[in-house]
Parts: C-alpha cells; sequence; structure tokens
C-alpha cells in the first residue's frame, strides 16, 4: 500500500510541473555567457512577472517585475533593473541586425520622460543569442564634443553650432519663440541639451535626435530651437553603438 501511494504522489508532482503558463520558466543573469552556459537564478512563476510588450513577430517579450523586467529571446530569459513609466508610450521593441554580423540583436526603446518641453527615451540593445547588452554612446558624451554659441543683438539671437568640423550657423528672433519672453530677457552664451532626447531606429540603424535649447538667463524653462540628428554605428572592437554621422537642423 506505502509504495503505491508513493507512486501516485510522484506521478501527481511530475504532472504538476508539467503545467503550462504565461510567463516565462526562468530568469537568467550575467552577462557574455552562451544560452546553455547562462546559471537559472529564479523562478519567474514565483513573481509577479506581466508581460506588456513583444515584438512583431514574437521573438521578443518583455515583462514588467516589481523591481524591473525581465526579457525572452526565444525562450531565454534575463533581469534587468529597467523602470517602465506609466501613463506614456509603451515599449518599442525590434528584432533585427545592427551589428552586421548576420545575426538578429533586441532593440526596446523605453520613454524616460515625458511633460512641458521634455520628451526622454533610452535604447537598449541585447546580443540575441546571450542577452548581453552592447552599450551605446551616451548622449551627454556625444553633445561634450559639439562647440556651440548663442550671441544676442537686441531681439535676436545668432546661434552657431559645430559637429565633425562642419559649422551651422541660423537666427531666432526673441519674440518668435515658443515660450513668453520680455523684451530685455538676456540668454545664456551656448545651447543647452537634455530635454528631448529621442531614439529611434531607421533603416536598420540606431538613431537619436537630441533638442538643442536657448535658456533665459533668469528663467526656468528653456526655448527648442534645433535638433541635433545621431546615426550610430557599431564599433566591433569596443562592443558598442558610437556616434558616426551628426548634422544640425534648426527648428522650422
Amino acid at each position: 500500500m506505502k509504495k503505491e501511494l508513493g507512486t501516485v504522489m510522484l506521478l501527481s508532482v511530475v504532472l504538476l510541473s508539467g503545467c503550462g503558463s504565461d510567463k516565462p520558466a526562468a530568469v537568467t543573469q550575467g552577462s557574455g555567457e552562451s544560452p546553455s552556459k547562462q546559471v537559472i537564478t529564479q523562478s519567474v512563476q514565483d513573481t509577479d512577472a506581466k508581460l506588456i510588450a513583444s515584438s512583431e513577430k514574437e521573438q521578443i517579450k518583455l515583462y514588467e517585475t516589481k523591481d524591473g523586467v525581465i526579457v525572452d529571446i526565444n525562450g531565454s530569459q534575463k533581469k534587468f533593473n529597467w523602470k517602465i513609466l506609466r501613463g506614456v508610450t509603451g515599449p518599442r521593441i525590434s528584432y533585427v541586425d545592427l551589428t552586421g554580423d548576420g545575426k538578429e540583436e533586441a532593440v526596446i526603446i523605453l520613454v524616460t520622460g515625458h511633460g512641458t518641453n521634455l520628451d526622454t527615451n533610452e535604447a537598449h540593445v541585447l546580443n540575441g543569442e546571450n542577452l548581453s547588452e552592447i552599450k551605446v554612446q551616451n548622449v551627454d558624451g556625444i553633445v561634450a564634443n559639439l562647440e556651440t554659441e548663442v550671441k544676442q543683438n537686441g531681439n535676436e539671437l545668432l546661434i552657431k553650432a559645430k559637429a565633425q568640423g562642419k559649422e551651422y550657423k541660423f537666427s531666432k528672433n526673441v519674440s518668435e519663440l515658443a515660450l513668453a519672453h520680455k523684451p530685455d530677457d538676456k540668454f545664456e552664451n551656448k545651447l543647452y541639451f537634455g530635454d528631448i532626447i529621442l531614439n529611434n531606429l531607421k533603416d536598420q540603424k540606431l538613431t537619436v535626435n537630441i533638442g538643442g535649447f536657448v535658456k533665459p538667463i533668469n528663467g526656468v524653462l528653456p526655448d527648442y530651437v534645433c535638433t541635433v540628428h545621431v546615426t550610430y554605428k557599431y564599433d566591433e572592437a569596443l562592443n558598442e553603438f558610437v556616434a558616426d554621422q551628426i548634422e544640425v537642423t534648426p527648428d522650422e
């Protein structure tokens, strides 16, 4: 009798362990490892993971957890501490070859800021096989290499920007700026960046548009006057996406 009871209990365990779930089976941790060598560190059935986005053909699935996200690429999972904002456009996910090696990477673009004169997102690129994150050159590092100048001549602002040896010149009238200003308002002598950072995919290339602003010396909010368009390229030696082409266009 005991032998028969043990057999029934064992069969029940096997059947229960085979039950399906809408959540990924497990999470892996660490980078640079092949899927076969990754170590399972957490059972996702024990978390509150919720599916929030996926790629067009569902090769990539993004789950939100209490303290971050779980990325699932073709059945392999890994946890990241990315934050998901509420009340904004949801994550954009693509499965595309960005490095030129014939293998697809996961590209996940998340909104990081939204409000008055504020519109920012960030791009995450993951190796499609081992889920390690490939670095994308920071916007701060890109704009640090730009030379900008703002000269004020009464109501007119004369603006210069130099990128990759090419100089861009244009002007703006203070009275035509989007925000209201007093006729005698003075502006800082260089452009301000950071309130508009929009990553995107274009023709299988990662791009970012960075808003350039003029900032009143005694004001609170800056005024948008131009966009810095950046196209990234993959640097194999650095294993990083770095700025390749940079162009500045005035706001029309």
